[in-house]
């Protein structure tokens, strides 16, 4: 509670450089205001360029500082490409949320090569290409830190699934990606400990997006490169999902949101390696 006639409490991400990948819509949208309003300087990505700039212009008309990176996070160059993005816009690299991505199901007899990669790459290739162009410049920023007798926590978080860690039928592409990337999180808190980067992941349940959308038309599409991409659920499959969260329904965008957020401000500075499970109750035991 601020005090009438006292200055108002500092914003816990002043000045910070946050990189949030799938900024566009939904969790990744709900990340970066969230992060702005806190004092961050986000560098947003969306695949289409228009709702990344909506976001932009939300945040810049609130009083914050945002600029786009929109593209194709799957795309060879794209991990180069939004580092330099961040540093030519705001000098410095903090917070990495490796968010974007997207569900082609099928069973695994009816799965395509196509399937397989076009969801690995999006969920574990692109995360891996931007965190390797990150290092590099972390490295030369810590020491530069160092120099100035300046030292503070970096923080990345990766969006995983309770798909990654207890399986799903019919998500065999998605679930592999997703159980990786919690492989690269535990791999680079090891890493990059000496860096002073709290490396993180949380593991969503059923959060409501336009993804996840219970529907009932079965037509419902979304491109993605070229490709149109099923989107939505049955309705009664959602009543049934719903059913099986202990809090009794899905998450919102914020609250999905709220859970990263905890990863990111300096009280989670002695937490890193962990899987964060954000599924109502649902998937943690």
């Amino acid at each position: 509670m601020v005090r009438h006639g006292k200055e108002r409490m500092s914003r816990k991400l002043e000045g910070r450089v946050a990189l949030v990948t799938g900024a566009g819509r939904g969790i990744g949208r709900s990340v970066a205001l969230k992060l702005a309003g806190e004092g961050a300087h986000v560098v947003l990505n969306d695949l289409d360029a228009a709702p990344a700039q909506a976001v932009v212009d939300e945040i810049r008309g609130a009083g914050g500082e945002a600029i786009a990176c929109p593209g194709s996070v799957s795309a060879a160059d794209f991990g180069e490409r939004f580092i330099q993005t961040a540093m030519d816009a705001y000098k410095s690299v903090d917070i990495i949320v490796n968010n974007a991505g997207y569900t082609w199901d099928n069973v695994i007899q009816k799965m395509t090569d196509e399937q397989w990669y076009a969801i690995i790459d999006v969920h574990l290739t692109a995360p891996f290409r931007i965190l390797r162009a990150a290092q590099p410049v972390i490295r030369a920023l810590v020491r530069t830190e160092a120099e100035q007798g300046l030292s503070f926590h970096r923080k990345v978080v990766n969006v995983s699934s309770v798909s990654g860690t207890g399986g799903n039928a019919g998500q065999a592409n998605y679930a592999a990606g997703k159980a990786g990337i919690i492989g690269l999180t535990k791999t680079l808190a090891k890493e990059w400990g000496r860096y002073k980067v709290n490396v993180n992941a949380v593991a969503f349940g059923f959060i409501r997006t336009r993804l996840t959308e219970a529907t009932a038309d079965s037509g419902a599409r979304i491109e993605v490169e070229g490709r149109q991409i099923r989107i939505g659920i049955n309705p009664d499959s959602a009543k049934d999902i719903e059913a099986r969260i202990p809090l009794g329904r899905g998450g919102t965008p914020d609250e999905a949101a709220g859970a990263i957020y905890l990863f990111c401000i300096p009280e989670s500075n002695y937490v890193s390696g962990q899987v964060l499970v954000v599924g109502g109750g649902q998937g943690s035991g």
